[in-house]
């Protein structure tokens, strides 16, 4: 794998970073960019199923999202550039994150277009759809539960499916686990649609 500058990966980091730091002093930032199914099913402002991947709640929402996209997201993009280029493997890492990113708004949209009172913002599931991608390609890989338990790629993402999918049914903690599980499963798509490519 070459071992490069992950671009893409940096540019996502800083742009998240960047509107993120400022939605923290300037609420009204957050307001124009979060996912808000009540809203959009009666305007339109379906750009929020992207918008509100760039806002977060909080510094660690922010420190946790940011921290698995550069150790995860640089690794995968560097595994497409090597595969496809410079440029084709960079735009198609962008282009899987982003597509994600609004795929993965759309269960919690239709669920909730009729309740004023749900919404949701972070790149959650994008970062999820991008670990699953590393999963894929890296199963047996240590990864460290909680931080300190350490077990394999594989058994992580089990245990990550398994808590997202109760999670989104029974917890009412304003995360959007339907958003984490619906990522983590196009991720996985994503990663074997493209590992199967041809060229």
């Amino acid at each position: 794998m070459i071992d490069s500058i992950a671009y893409v990966t940096w540019g996502l980091l800083i742009l998240i970073t960047g509107i993120s730091l400022s939605a923290f002093n300037k609420y009204s930032i957050i307001e124009a960019m979060r996912h808000y199914p009540y809203q959009e099913s009666r305007d339109h402002s379906f750009y929020r199923w992207m918008s509100c991947g760039f806002v977060h709640g909080n510094y660690l929402h922010l420190i946790l999202n940011a921290f698995v996209l550069y150790q995860f997201g640089s690794v995968i993009e560097n595994l497409y550039i090597s595969r496809f280029g410079s440029v084709p493997g960079g735009s198609i890492f962008l282009s899987v994150y982003l597509l994600i990113l609004i795929l993965s708004c759309l269960p919690t949209y239709f669920r909730h277009r009729n309740n004023p009172s749900y919404a949701s913002i972070g790149a959650s599931g994008a970062i999820s759809g991008v670990l699953f991608i590393y999963i894929y390609h890296f199963p047996l890989t240590t990864l460290y539960f909680y931080g300190i338990v350490p077990i394999p790629a594989i058994l992580m993402g089990i245990l990550y499916l398994a808590y997202s999918w109760w999670a989104a049914r029974n917890t009412h903690d304003g995360i959007d686990h339907e958003a984490h599980y619906y990522g983590a499963i196009m991720g996985l798509g994503f990663g074997i649609l493209i590992d199967k490519l041809p060229f």
